[in-house]
Order: C-alpha cells, then structure tokens, then sequence
C-alpha cells in the first residue's frame, strides 16, 4: 500500500458554500440508493472513523448518515471500556456492535484505540498494542471474508487548527461540553499521538481495508470527502 505521511499532507484544500452544498446533496443521494440496494444483499458496511481531538470526525459522520434510513444505520461513539468490557478481550465489545447482513455501523474511534490513545498513554503493555496490529489484520479479514464492507478514515488537522477549535470550544457555551482536561492532555503528547497513527497505517492499510486519510482543516471538504470515500466503497465493492 502507498506510504501515508501525515506531516506532509496537503491541507490546502477547500470548497466554496455552493460548492459544499452541491457535492453532499449529490454524493447523500446516491449513498442512499447505494444503501437501499446493500439492504437487498447479504453484505453490511463497516466504517471506522478515527483522527485527533476536534478533526470534525463527528460532522462528517453526521453528513454520511443524514439521508440515510435511521433504522438500519448505528452510530457508537466509543469511549472506555465498561468494567464489563473491560474483563474481555479488547476486540469483545465490538463484535457485540457488528451490524446485522444489509445494515451500517459507525464507529467513532474504534478497535484502533488499542493501537493509539491506549499505546501512548500507557493503557496496554507493548505486548499487547504491539500484537494488536496481527489481531486486527485477522478480525477484519474475517468480516471482509463474511461479505463486510469495510471502511476506515482517518480525518487529520494541523496542530494549529487544533488549538483554534479548542479555544472556539470554549468559548461556546453550545459546544464547551465538547472540550475537556483530557482533551488538552492528549494535544500534549501531539508527537506521539501522530507516531502511533504512522505505524497504524504502515501494519494494518490492506489491499481489502484500506485507510484513508482526509485533510480536515477545512471542514466543508473534509465533510465531502468522507461522504465521496464511503461512496466509492460501496460502488466498487456492490458492482
């Protein structure tokens, strides 16, 4: 798979508010009659959304699913294990979200968190983050071999830009909940964070779930690229 460099992605792209508003009313059509004719097959679509503290993973979730039939579409926001999840295997919890044969499921964040936040914060020994990348490989062949469409992006924005949205945050006292001490920990450890997304892309971009990786600084296109990639998807993989 091509080399996905981080520091060199080019984040200059961007689209006017006509442009924004013609492309996702396109791509939100056809991704619904692409839906509707997953619904008739024995295939489920599997998208992984993953990227850094205020990238706009939530907007572009919210554009992919807007026209969608709500009843056959899950979105999980994942967050720490429950004591329960905690007693299992880290991969437990998530085949208990798996969608059924003709339905979706989001994840916001996902299994990769055991390769990511949980490798740089020291939540899972080396042992375990670094086994993590065969296990994963291995779980994602066996949804991919059982029909699963599988899709994972990754939404990146400058550490600049970071800072910008979270002191947009909080100053908004309609969006303050969405920032927290945990939030500026993370920005702390940047570096690293984008290190563990490097070796993430090199171990487990494969040729049957490959990661994309979207420019986020602007968020109207990052918005439509999510929307354009998940599209793509379903096209190629429904011909």
């Amino acid at each position: 798979m091509p080399k996905i460099d981080l520091e060199a992605l080019d984040q200059s792209h961007s689209l006017d508010q006509k442009d924004y508003k013609d492309r996702l009313k396109k791509y939100q059509l056809k991704l619904l009659n692409q839906f509707l004719a997953l619904r008739e097959t024995k295939r489920s679509l599997v998208i992984v959304v993953e990227g850094p503290d205020a990238a706009g993973k939530g907007g572009a979730i919210r554009r992919i699913v807007e026209r969608l039939d709500p009843r056959f579409v899950r979105v999980y926001s994942v967050v720490k294990p429950t004591p329960e999840e905690y007693r299992h295997h880290y991969l437990w919890r998530f085949w208990n979200k798996l969608p059924a044969y003709g339905e979706t499921a989001i994840f916001d964040r996902s299994w990769y968190g055991r390769v990511l936040v949980e490798r740089v914060e020291g939540f899972a020994t080396n042992a375990e983050w670094q086994r993590a990348y065969r296990e994963i490989n291995e779980f994602e062949r066996q949804l991919h071999d059982d029909g699963a469409i599988l899709v994972k992006l990754f939404v990146q924005v400058t550490k600049d830009e970071q800072l910008a949205r979270f002191k947009a945050r909080e100053a908004d006292p309609y969006k303050h909940w969405k920032i927290s001490d945990e939030d500026w920990r993370n920005r702390k450890k940047w570096k690293e964070h984008n290190e563990a997304a490097q070796d993430m892309f090199e171990k487990t971009s494969t040729e049957l779930a490959p990661w994309t990786v979207i420019p986020g600084n602007f968020k109207w296109y990052a918005r439509v690229e999510a929307a354009k990639t998940v599209l793509d998807a379903v096209t190629a993989a429904t011909k």
